[in-house]
């Protein structure tokens, strides 16, 4: 049984959607104001494995995530660039695009963004005023945080412990204008030269919290199964999220709250952060590394625990991966010489460690177990390619089975077109073959020494000799 770990409960659960064979899923997008560094990465490739996980064991999953495209950041960079909020976000949107796409996180269901969605963000707030949750004040609307009884349950803190100014999105300033500090912008008025859009309350422009709000019960509904993000969301932005959603439509907004861990740098494990000045980006790594290394680092953690980013956490990861790869080869190379039917101890074997890598993953997404039945699995297949006989049926199940776990963490196994380049390899691989025969070894060594200095690596195996690029 699948099960996972919601935040709001502080417990392992069973997992049971809305509707059977459906998963309704939303995760708080970047705000579009800069590349996105690791660390935003880090949820984005974390959801993405959780929901390629859940089509693996057969739902259909309907995932949004939205892009924040209006905020103070979004005016601040705007500012400094000389240009409009609509610009940047264009801009960083395109970005994030392409940097995603890198690291092969597959596009949302839906990617909403703030701006598109004003008028249903005034109707929502309209609501809520109605129904005497939110107040106007000098042109801004604000949420009465005390009236939702439930406040802080999601973060496990109490009302009155609240600091006045918990959220980074929440100015000094409009402390004047509240009734209480602590309650929160639902609406914000428009200062000279500001980007805004004409509302009841003058012209102005949303509040960062509505717009989850709004674009998830959209797209989702009123309530929806599951709703994601990193654990520096859970206070204030999903705290103000439950509020404002359950006191507009009188139901539960999400089943089950899952958070994932931060990404730390560092020998004192700092958080990666923006604010901090010590992040790296995407846009940037992806030009120095293969950017499925940066996505096999990432993926193969599991979810709510921390990442530290180093060197020779990357270095690892790569090893790992050039592992899982060269099983990949190892299985695709046998097929050529392989006789018909199936090895049924080996079929066995693999059975048995594809239900050891459901087991993990079916615990909350555990993919360092998952991760591990699947490097067994690349042993099993290297194990099967090198004996001296071996079989089509179960050859293929071995690939397809490396091939659909592997996919689950985002990793794309291929083997690559053969090329005149591949054919001029091949024809010094033979011309050392042939010096071997002839026992001039040292223009065998000779000619292994030039195809490693260009990155060609020789595999002296029983089926002959085979090369792959590094």
């Amino acid at each position: 049984m699948l099960q996972v770990f919601n935040t709001l409960t502080r417990t392992k659960e069973p997992f049971k959607p809305l509707t059977p064979g459906e998963v309704k899923m939303y995760v708080c997008g970047p705000t579009v104001y800069n590349y996105i560094h690791i660390g935003n990465a880090r949820s984005a490739i974390a959801f993405d494995t959780i929901r390629r996980y859940f089509e693996y064991r057969g739902f259909k999953v309907d995932y949004v995530s939205n892009f924040t495209d209006v905020d103070d950041k979004m005016i601040k960079r705007a500012k400094e660039d000389q240009t409009t909020v609509p610009a940047i976000a264009d801009r960083f949107i395109k970005a994030f695009t392409a940097d995603t796409a890198a690291v092969n996180i597959e596009p949302a269901t839906a990617h909403p963004r703030a701006s598109e969605n004003i008028p249903e963000i005034i109707d929502f707030i309209k609501v809520l005023i109605e129904k005497g949750y939110a107040y106007e004040s000098d042109g801004d609307v604000y949420y009465h945080t005390r009236k939702f009884k439930a406040y802080g349950q999601l973060s496990d803190q109490r009302i009155d412990d609240l600091e006045v100014g918990a959220s980074q999105h929440t100015a000094d300033e409009e402390t004047n204008r509240k009734e209480d500090p602590i309650d929160f912008a639902l609406w914000k008025a428009a200062k000279p030269a500001e980007i805004s859009w004409p509302s009841p309350w003058g012209a102005g422009r949303p509040g960062w919290h509505i717009e989850c709000s709004v674009m998830s019960t959209k797209y989702l509904g009123d309530t929806f199964d599951i709703h994601g993000g990193g654990q520096d969301l859970e206070f204030p932005h999903h705290e103000n999220e439950i509020a404002q959603s359950e006191a507009k439509t009188g139901k539960k907004f999400a089943n089950y709250w899952l958070h994932n861990g931060f990404v730390t740098v560092g020998d004192d494990n700092e958080k990666m952060s923006k604010s901090l000045g010590n992040f790296v980006t995407v846009h940037d790594i992806i030009k120095q590394i293969d950017p499925q290394i940066l996505r096999f680092f990432m993926a193969t953690t599991q979810y709510r625990r921390p990442i530290q980013y180093s060197q020779k956490n990357l270095d690892e990861a790569a090893n790992n991966l050039s592992k899982l790869q060269n099983a990949y080869r190892n299985l695709t190379y046998r097929l050529k010489d392989a006789g018909a039917g199936e090895d049924a101890e080996v079929q066995a074997q693999l059975a048995t460690l594809t239900a050891h890598f459901v087991t993990a993953m079916d615990d909350d997404f555990n993919v360092q177990n998952g991760i591990a039945a699947v490097y067994e699995l690349a042993k099993l297949a290297n194990v099967y390619a090198g004996q001296t006989t071996v079989q089509t049926t179960t050859l293929q199940a071995l690939q397809t089975a490396l091939t659909e776990l592997t996919s689950i963490f985002g990793i794309k196994l291929a083997v690559s077109e053969p090329t005149l380049a591949d054919a001029d390899i091949q024809a010094l691989i033979d011309e050392r073959e042939a010096a071997r025969q002839h026992k001039d070894f040292a223009k065998a060594d000779q000619i292994r020494d030039e195809l490693k200095a260009q990155g060609i690596i020789l595999e002296d195996t029983p089926q002959g000799v085979r090369f792959r690029k590094d």
